[in-house]
């Protein structure tokens, strides 16, 4: 079974934004609940398919599949959870690890958050000065939550 061991976090400032070029995403939930999240996403000029379990600590089960662009496209339009999420996505090489930079837009506008993957709960690393308040265990910052409660509306 494939893990995804991750931490997320707040932004502060501006420095990361000259570190890194932006791809836009474009993603919706065909199921969105905690126990298992069902996503279609575009990413750039790809698509994909992504099942996730529920989340223990910073850790759950995820499976993702390469699919059709344009029947990605069709499920965002025609069966996805709406609002849809639009972010861009900035990713950030800082020694062994590569920090992903989310910057929402649409209903989520404003929220800015970096996650890190990492290969145990317990693995160390560095944190560069942007890096703000953790929110791993606060769902309000899962995207599949957005959905129901965007940003724009705390």
């Amino acid at each position: 079974m494939a893990k995804e061991i991750e931490r997320k976090f707040l932004i502060k400032g501006e420095a990361w934004r000259a570190l890194a070029e932006g791809t836009m995403y474009r993603q919706g939930y065909l199921n969105s609940a905690k126990e298992r999240t069902v996503r279609v996403r575009t990413v750039g000029d790809k698509a994909f398919l992504t099942i996730k379990g529920i989340t223990v600590g910073a850790t759950r089960a995820e499976y993702e599949y390469e699919i059709p662009f344009a029947d990605c496209n069709a499920l965002l339009d025609d069966l996805a959870e709406k609002p849809l999420i639009e972010k861009k996505r900035y990713k950030i090489k800082q020694g062994e690890f590569t920090w992903e930079i989310d910057e929402f837009f649409g209903d989520n506008q404003g929220l800015i958050v970096a996650e890190i993957e990492l290969t145990s709960e317990d693995q160390k690393f560095g944190k560069p000065d942007w890096i703000g308040d953790e929110v791993t265990g606060d769902p309000r910052y899962f995207n599949s939550n957005l959905i129901k409660h965007p940003f724009t509306r705390w």
